[in-house]
């Protein structure tokens, strides 16, 4: 990734020297700062001065917002912002430390495999017809826009008046509990166990009922309160009983698991599973999953992974309803002075992983630290506005 990134650098630095030359080469032609104007007028900036290899190094420095209103300075700058060279740079550097994603963010991935323009060629040299064709087929500012948490952030649309006059009328009418299945390897791979930590953390999400479910002594209902106003119930799906989870976890072994049965392979050799029967009465009544992947590095079955969540999902009639919150887990935090894209697998890859873009549900991958909680707040506020509270 990051001998790409570094190509992907230089071909976007060549890219900005040829789209400098061709069209304000008063500017290229300039080796210092003088009170040469535009055609129209207007003198050319300090920032403008600059070789475009520090005016690239600078871009870096920004966020997408920054650059965004960058390009609505003047023609030149706009023409800049506009290469998608430099988001396809930027998709490749931020994709892996994004904290999340989901249904409705996730980036093409095939467009990050599309061969880099050719030497001689930038984004102005090609035709009127070839470049519409290949900006609809490569837009990565749009991609980038899309995905980057921090945008999703900035540009969400603000709610009206009425909308929180009706929240806060539903706040008054009691309504039911949503219901969650939570199942998957990194409840029981992990060094600390993420729902231990989650039943011992009530300054993040208190305990608002005892356990009161039980399927066949591999999982139990916990009510908890969020916000300390919204009350949401996790059903936990262990593949067998704490004694063997144990032992298989310290002797890193595999176990049997008791919530799927294997039935072979289909015609491209993945594997077929089928939900117990215990468990498919479970996903008949959640609203939702809660799958807790393990993201520490070398850790998961990519095969047995993608066929086990669908067949979750494919076991209940109208699964589409039901949204998957996916906590790409890892048990600690990464050492101060480690690279955090390193120490975990990064959540679009997991996405990926998973097959989750294949799914027709509403999902989403959250990054999560099972010692310290962080990330399953927000985790489990989208899962609940997907289940229609109003937070």
């Amino acid at each position: 990734m990051a001998e790409r990134t570094g190509q992907l650098k230089s071909v976007v630095i060549r890219s900005f020297r040829r789209f400098s030359e061709r069209y304000f080469p008063e500017k290229a032609a300039r080796s210092s700062i003088s009170d040469i104007e535009h055609e129209d007028g207007s003198q050319l900036g300090y920032l403008d001065s600059f070789p475009v290899d520090i005016q690239f190094l600078i871009m870096t420095f920004l966020s997408p917002v920054d650059i965004c209103n960058l390009g609505a300075t003047c023609r030149y700058w706009r023409g800049m912002v506009r290469d998608p060279l430099l988001w396809r740079y930027f998709l490749l550097r931020d994709m892996p430390h994004w904290s999340s994603i989901d249904h409705l963010t996730m980036p093409d991935l095939e467009l990050m495999d599309a061969p880099l323009v050719r030497a001689h060629e930038s984004l102005d040299d090609r035709k009127d017809e070839e470049a519409k064709s290949r900006e609809l087929k490569c837009d990565y500012m749009s991609e980038y826009l899309k995905g980057c948490p921090s945008c999703r952030q900035q540009w969400l649309p603000s709610r009206p008046a009425y909308e929180l006059l009706t929240s806060f009328l539903q706040y008054l009418v009691p309504s039911s509990e949503p219901r969650y299945a939570m199942l998957g390897p990194g409840m029981e791979q992990l060094d600390v166990s993420l729902v231990t930590r989650l039943m011992h953390a009530p300054d993040l999400l208190p305990v608002s009922g005892t356990p009161h479910r039980q399927i066949n002594g591999i999982g139990s209902g916990i009510s908890y309160l969020f916000n300390n106003q919204h009350k949401f119930n996790i059903l936990t799906l262990y593949s067998t009983n704490r004694a063997e989870r144990e032992k298989a976890r310290l002797q890193q072994q595999s176990i049997s698991n008791k919530l799927f049965i294997f039935e072979g392979t289909d015609d491209s050799g993945y594997p077929v599973y089928t939900p117990a029967l215990q468990v498919q009465k479970v996903c008949q009544e959640v609203d939702g999953f809660i799958y807790v992947a393990n993201a520490e590095p070398g850790k998961g079955d990519k095969a047995s992974e993608v066929a086990q969540i669908r067949a979750v999902l494919n076991c209940v009639g109208d699964s589409t309803s039901k949204p998957l919150l996916v906590l790409s887990c890892v048990s600690r935090e990464p050492e101060e002075g480690s690279e955090g894209a390193k120490c975990r697998t990064p959540c679009i890859y997991m996405a990926k992983r998973l097959g989750l873009p294949q799914l027709s549900n509403r999902w989403m991958v959250q990054d999560a630290v099972a010692e310290s909680l962080r990330g399953v707040l927000d985790g489990i506020a989208w899962l609940l506005k997907s289940s229609g509270v109003k937070i």
